[in-house]
């Protein structure tokens, strides 16, 4: 088993339709900006990820078309920063924050809503992404063992593609509303390269996207 890295490639088009941290979210025409369940305000984008589909979390730079010619998913993700640390950003139940799956096709930018302040809608960047490979199996060490090549940084793993967890504390695995399975990991996040822009996970937290491949339910969370 190998470890996919998710590793910072510079700055990237906000409404690009790649694999991205911050930007602007795309979503097929009519999408509502998602709002927190706690606070009923606006949520940030965070970021979004090209897939072949939500059993395969393979992200592509290439363009949308899956290896069977159809045209994959964009897996979007938002949360609450409202009055960050107010609503429960972090659980994968509360609802101040959200996961979502489009067809990656006929996508548009989502219009946003009104609100006191950019940053609380958007990042203060966007981070191309690259896919890093590693022969390890485990993401701490993989991502130990890049970040130490030619004394590149540690913050510029952005996280991992797929794979197995590494959790802050305790394990989280959410399990499927529908069928009550375990769902699978798609990608773990690290808050980012620029402390100024990062993505807000209680101070060097880590954050983890899962979704149930065959009931197409997803649940986002993040551990500090």
């Amino acid at each position: 088993m190998t470890t996919t890295l998710l590793t910072y490639a510079g700055p990237a088009d906000r409404e690009a339709l790649v694999t991205r941290t911050g930007g602007v979210p795309l979503a097929p025409a009519g999408t509502a900006w998602p709002m927190c369940a706690d606070c009923e305000g606006p949520m940030q984008f965070l970021a979004q990820f090209l897939l072949d589909g939500p059993a395969r979390p393979t992200a592509r730079a290439d363009g949308p078309d899956g290896p069977d010619g159809s045209a994959g998913l964009v897996m979007a993700l938002f949360m609450c920063q409202t009055d960050p640390g107010m609503c429960e950003a972090w659980s994968p139940t509360d609802g101040a924050n959200a996961l979502r799956l489009y067809p990656a096709e006929g996508l548009t930018p989502i219009p946003a809503p009104a609100a006191e302040s950019e940053e609380m809608l958007f990042l203060g960047e966007a981070n191309a992404v690259d896919l890093a490979e590693s022969p390890l199996d485990d993401y701490g060490s993989a991502r130990e063992e890049w970040a130490g090549v030619d004394g590149r940084s540690l913050r510029h793993v952005l996280g991992q593609l797929g794979g197995r967890p590494l959790w802050l504390q305790a394990d989280e695995t959410p399990s499927c509303g529908s069928c009550d399975r375990h769902m699978d990991l798609v990608a773990q996040l690290e808050e980012g390269p620029n402390h100024a822009t990062a993505m807000n996970f209680g101070g060097n937290g880590t954050a983890y996207a899962f979704v149930c491949g065959p009931c197409g339910e997803g649940a986002f969370l993040w551990q500090c």
